[in-house]
């Protein structure tokens, strides 16, 4: 694909904290997108919450944020720099979901950023369960039954027409916190 020239500058969120063993390849994409783009002659920021990642060392991105992943921290930069797209695919659930609220309130068609790396349905197929299982149905893939509970009535009833065990997935969490098995 060819490189596009309107881009001259990148946002590239990170995915905050991490600990040894989870999100550290979160940090590896984020620097190796960093050097990738910035050899490109790409003006690279980088917001990332945690100092204790490779991608927020001053040599991986031209100016370094180290502020809370929030639309707040996001809009702070936006107002500072020119910001052509957004990169959020290297910061892992928590970017995407960053870069979804973003999108939902405006951010950035407010400020001319395009986003680049994922499309925002693409976020929202893959992050709603629901979504993601008739994706896979569409396909013709086999899913395991399921059915979606927004209260514990409804949970008791699916478990009813399952069976047990189950596995509880809830949509638009990071690193399936809140989920589990329950047998």
């Amino acid at each position: 694909m060819p490189k596009d020239a309107s881009i001259k500058s990148v946002l590239i969120i990170g995915s905050g904290p991490i600990i040894i063993g989870q999100a550290c390849e979160f940090d590896y994409s984020g620097s190796q997108a960093s050097r990738s783009l910035r050899e490109e002659g790409i003006e690279i920021s980088l917001i990332n919450s945690n100092p204790a990642t490779i991608m927020t060392d001053s040599v991986t991105a031209d100016h370094v944020y180290l502020k809370p992943l929030t639309i707040q921290s996001l809009e702070e930069i936006l107002q500072e720099r020119q910001i052509d797209a957004v990169l959020p695919t290297m910061g892992g659930q928590t970017a995407l979901n960053l870069c979804k609220e973003a999108a939902e309130i405006g951010l950035w068609e407010k400020y001319n950023v395009r986003i680049i790396g994922v499309d925002l349905q693409v976020i929202e197929t893959t992050e709603n369960r629901e979504a993601f299982r008739k994706f896979c149905v569409d396909l013709g893939l086999g899913v395991a039954p399921s059915f979606v509970a927004n209260s514990m009535l409804e949970g008791k009833e699916a478990a009813q027409k399952i069976g047990f065990p189950l596995v509880i997935r809830p949509s638009y969490t990071l690193g399936g916190s809140g989920g589990g098995f329950l047998s």
